[in-house]
């Protein structure tokens, strides 16, 4: 074995030995309770009123469009977070609320050119104090807190920004509103992804682009947690409904799994064989199980195999297309394929 082959290898050992020490420490984390603060002035959701009094529609009136999910063009287009409407404005009729640090957290990435994203200017804070490590992101800024930096730490409730309609598209001012999300990041090689699909255009935002991104609903998360259903996203992950379940036989051990280790069901052996992966409907892959040599016997390398789908959830759901049933079989839609691509390097 070559030199450098074997400082992989010890590496790897190394990194799947941390794995099986982190599930040690998993109980403890689910255990904590997240500690949330709105991430804007209004008191609608704290109040327990309807959405329409704190979500901002998207042009239609309809307030559920401002909602996470397939919520517009009649459920065929997603979208990753919620859009929150201001509750106060200025004499140019500028929103003038103040956008708060959802939790205690640490400044990953900030964007402050509005033309470079659709995002607009836009914060991503991490939170390491949870498990998983989720982000949340702040877009359409109208400015940053002077001072904020990547690297800071913030605290819950510390104002990090001022709310507008910034972004590389036209916003209305009456339809200003914070885009707040919550999730997780696929992978840190993203930046190799984006260059292999030639998109035509640099990625500004390294690991924080909004492709490598993947959110979850807000506004579900928080109904479950006031109703202390869920106390932390641990426990919120594990109650999750699969969609879709699938098995690849590789040698490859993903940085997402490394990063968000409160996701595995079990220890990880020195060298896995293979995984196998649960998603939800939007394809975020919530669960992951280590597999043995045994396990993935007869599955070609580094080709996916799908065991399981919930077709009445796949044909619901038109705003994501994880799985396609073709000559009696599910095949990958083009979503799978691309988490699949993110995760593990395949092209």
């Amino acid at each position: 074995m070559r030199g450098a082959d074997k400082a992989a290898g010890v590496l790897r050992r190394i990194v799947l030995l941390a794995f099986v020490a982190s599930i040690g420490v998993r109980g403890l984390a689910a255990a904590q309770r997240v500690e949330f603060t709105w991430p804007t002035p209004n008191k609608a959701w704290a109040e327990g009123r309807p959405s329409r009094d704190f979500l901002q529609h998207a042009g239609s009136g309809d307030p559920e469009s401002g909602g996470f999910g397939g919520v517009r063009s009649s459920g065929s287009q997603f979208h990753e977070g919620i859009d929150i409407k201001p509750v106060k404005r200025d004499r140019r009729g500028e929103p003038a609320d103040d956008i708060f640090a959802a939790m205690d957290g640490v400044v990953r990435h900030i964007s402050s050119v509005a033309g470079d994203s659709n995002y607009g200017r836009y914060i991503v804070l991490e939170h390491p104090d949870e498990a998983p490590a989720i982000y949340t992101l702040y877009a359409h800024l109208a400015r940053i807190a002077p001072g904020l930096n990547v690297g800071a730490k913030v605290s819950r409730g510390q104002v990090i920004g001022l709310m507008g309609h910034s972004s590389s598209g036209n916003i209305p001012r009456d339809r200003a509103h914070l885009h707040f999300e919550m999730g997780v990041m696929m992978t840190r090689d993203f930046p190799l992804w984006y260059l292999s699909r030639k998109f035509g255009s640099p990625n500004e935002h390294g690991w924080w682009n909004g492709m490598n991104l993947m959110g979850f609903d807000p506004l579900e998360f928080l109904a479950k947690w006031r109703a202390k259903e869920v106390n932390s996203f641990a426990d919120y992950f594990a109650q999750m409904n699969p969609a879709v379940k699938l098995r690849i036989a590789t040698r490859r051990v993903p940085d997402f799994i490394q990063r968000y280790p409160a996701l595995l069901t079990k220890p990880v052996p020195l060298v896995p064989a293979g995984w196998e992966i649960t998603c939800d409907w939007t394809g975020l892959p919530f669960r992951w199980t280590p597999l043995s040599g045994l396990d993935v016997l007869g599955l070609p390398i580094d080709q996916p195999r799908i065991l399981d789908v919930d077709a009445k959830l796949e044909r619901r759901e038109r705003s994501k297309t994880l799985a396609l049933f073709r000559r009696g079989q599910w095949t990958m839609g083009k979503d799978l394929e691309t988490l699949v691509q993110q995760l593990f390097g395949i092209r």
